[in-house]
């Protein structure tokens, strides 16, 4: 039976690690850790490009689960033919909740209150002043309400916002309220003045901001995407931020990273930062708690949290 644990944060830095596994450490590295072919475990490097991260997994034909340090799983989805069967594959829910809903909060407010307009002011030694937005009595509208998209309104309500509408891809209750299906977008996009995005990229999410669902939003409204940068049609976008209809704020573009002499860089009405959302202090802690609990399941057979898939299977 195979043993190897393959990690990409050291293993000396956690506490809690259960015995029966060997630890090897390899964080994208040009040199694997040991024989792919034992490994049991692989938790996947963090912050790497999607050639680096199934750079192993043809050879791991012993590995039984797969587990990311990201919300998103679109990365490994891409490459399941290469991943033998009867693998399970999970995701960091809870990692990358905090950071996230900050970097949402913080685009959200610094759009609103034009904030790149001072920065580019205070490097010309200007002091430009003006009448800005608040978020306060703003409706809000966040497509993609799992455990980001609550953690987002979580920090929303100390704002003062008139109203939060949720939608997921199927409707349901919440402690906060109503949660709307994706079919009832068309009546919840002209509502909102601010529509923040952090849903999974999936099929069904592909290319979800689309020409109609942004000729649907208000004139005036911003655009927060906080998910993946293939869920917007940077084509449409342009078009909506080009005339002046439509502001936005973007932590993810598509293509990403954005390349120079992009149209999307010189866009007006746009605030964009370069997928920033989940590195920061709180990453590493939350990561580590994340991975340990999952290896403590996996050695002791317990069910593992946050299953995505299990490769072969017929219910995927």
């Amino acid at each position: 039976m195979t043993r190897d644990a393959w990690l990409p944060i050291p293993p000396k830095d956690f506490q809690g690690l259960p015995e029966g596994l060997d630890y090897l450490f390899w964080d994208g590295g040009q040199d694997f850790p040991g024989d792919p072919a034992d490994c049991a475990v692989y938790v996947v490097p963090y912050m790497k490009r999607q050639n680096v991260k199934v750079l192993p997994l043809q050879r791991m034909r012993n590995v039984r689960l797969i587990q990311t340090l990201t919300a998103g799983v679109d990365d490994m989805i891409a490459a399941l033919d290469l991943i033998v069967p009867g693998v399970t594959l999970c995701n960091a829910r809870g990692v990358h909740d905090a950071s996230t809903a900050e970097l949402a909060l913080t685009l959200t407010l610094a759009s609103l209150r034009g904030v790149p307009g001072f920065v580019r002011a205070q490097q010309r030694e200007h002091w430009e002043s003006g009448f800005h937005p608040a978020l306060a009595d703003k409706s809000v509208l966040i497509v993609g309400y799992g455990a980001i998209g609550s953690a987002v309104e979580d920090r929303l309500v100390p704002f003062e916002v008139a109203r939060v509408a949720r939608v997921a891809r199927s409707g349901r209750a919440s402690a906060r309220g109503p949660v709307h299906p994706l079919t009832e977008l068309p009546r919840l996009l002209p509502e909102a003045d601010v529509v923040i995005v952090s849903t999974p990229l999936t099929d069904t999410t592909r290319g979800l901001v689309d020409a109609e669902f942004l000729a649907r939003m208000k004139d005036g409204a911003l655009l927060v995407n906080v998910a993946r940068g293939a869920v917007v049609d940077t084509k449409a976008l342009l078009a909506e931020l080009e005339n002046g209809r439509l502001t936005a704020a973007l932590d993810v573009t598509d293509p990403e990273p954005l390349p120079a002499g992009h149209p999307l860089w010189q866009a007006p009405g746009v605030l964009i930062s370069p997928h920033v959302g989940g590195p920061t202090s709180a990453f590493l802690p939350r990561a580590k708690r994340v991975v340990t609990d999952q290896l403590n399941r996996f050695v002791n057979r317990e069910p593992l949290r946050n299953v995505i898939l299990t490769t072969g299977s017929t219910d995927n």
